[in-house]
């Protein structure tokens, strides 16, 4: 049995604002185990980085609200105070944030922020400190990493900087790697090579990955398990050869048809999800996806839940659609007829 890593247990992450309650994340359970890759998918807004963040204990606010329980290892991070949560982030948790651009300081040398990540966990003198930053530059595919370690980010191409924000990750060996957006604003040349890069560190680390995307294109090769997220819950769930192969919500049919695909004619228009994601103070009655989905019908105001409606072991889906309607219509939306926006 593969060792469990990180329980999500039924999470919740509220904020309170002028305007009222934002649900930004609305009992959200998963789970993760060493040596594999949990996609964790949806659109802007869904509450897949709050999820991430709030497991980093980044959300901690006077105005946020925690409930269920974020178990490291058997540790409720949730109720650890902010010292004791000093020695996870980093030391056994590591995270590539969302925007390599603006996520390494400016005006430090690439270098001197890594050997910074490993001497605040670790008891070393920066001359092997240095050492190991040079060898962490070189594991990520940066040239002559020697020379470059003292670069400044502005020296760094986009592509680089990601590869050095991801031996930032790593540099205190974390059991974790949560890797928010790792490909935004990247060509899809060096999209494909940071997908890979994650996936061969993964192997060499022994670690356990989350990689949050937007887009199911990203996670198809490298994920074991996809949870597709929606306003803040999660409304599929699967290893990813079942949510490929047989999706059974049509938020995800929509996600799966904005793909562009090679082996079929090039549509005269990119294919959309009609209409926009709610707000998370005024959430719609029943199923979220109601307003935007083009087969709600009179259940769809009462709340589904998150079940096991299929009969494949672990896909889970929140539809009140019939399975045999669902197989029989999802081919039209995925190709873009239901839900392409007029």
């Amino acid at each position: 049995m593969a060792e469990t890593l990180l329980q999500v247990e039924d999470l919740e992450v509220h904020f309170a604002t002028e305007d009222g309650i934002v649900r930004a994340v609305d009992g959200v359970s998963f789970e993760l185990e060493r040596g594999k890759v949990l996609g964790i998918v949806g659109e802007s807004g869904s509450g897949k980085s709050v999820t991430a963040m709030t497991v980093m204990g980044l959300t901690r606010d006077v105005n946020a609200r925690f409930s269920g329980r974020v178990l490291y290892k058997g540790t409720d991070l949730l109720q650890v105070s902010e010292s004791e949560l000093q020695e996870y982030r980093g030391n056994e948790i590591g995270m590539i944030f969302q925007d390599p651009m603006t996520s390494l300081n400016p005006v430090y040398r690439i270098g001197e922020q890594i050997i910074e990540a490993i001497r605040a966990h670790e008891r070393v003198d920066k001359r092997t400190a240095r050492r190991r930053a040079v060898e962490l530059l070189r594991q990520v595919g940066i040239p002559n990493p020697e020379a470059r370690v003292d670069d400044f980010p502005h020296q760094f191409s986009g592509g680089m900087r990601q590869r050095a924000m991801i031996a930032m990750a790593l540099s205190c060996n974390p059991s974790i790697l949560i890797a928010d957006e790792p490909t935004t604003a990247l060509d899809v040349t060096i999209q494909a090579q940071i997908i890979e890069l994650i996936g061969r560190l993964k192997d060499e680390f022994d670690s356990g990955v989350i990689l949050i995307t937007h887009d199911l294109g990203v996670v198809a090769d490298i994920a074991d398990e996809i949870v597709v997220m929606y306003a803040g819950r999660i409304v599929e769930r699967g290893a990813t050869r079942d949510l490929f192969y047989d999706p059974q919500m049509p938020y995800t049919w929509g996600l799966l048809g904005s793909i562009p695909r090679l082996d079929r004619p090039r549509p005269r228009r990119l294919h959309t999800i009609k209409g926009s994601p709610p707000s998370l103070i005024n959430l719609p009655r029943g199923c979220s996806f109601r307003p935007r989905c083009p087969y709600a019908f009179e259940k769809c105001v009462e709340e589904p839940a998150l079940e096991n409606r299929v009969g494949t072991p672990g896909h889970l889906d929140r539809c009140w659609l019939d399975v045999e309607f669902k197989r029989a219509h999802r081919d039209e939306a995925i190709a873009g007829g239901a839900t392409e926006a007029a």
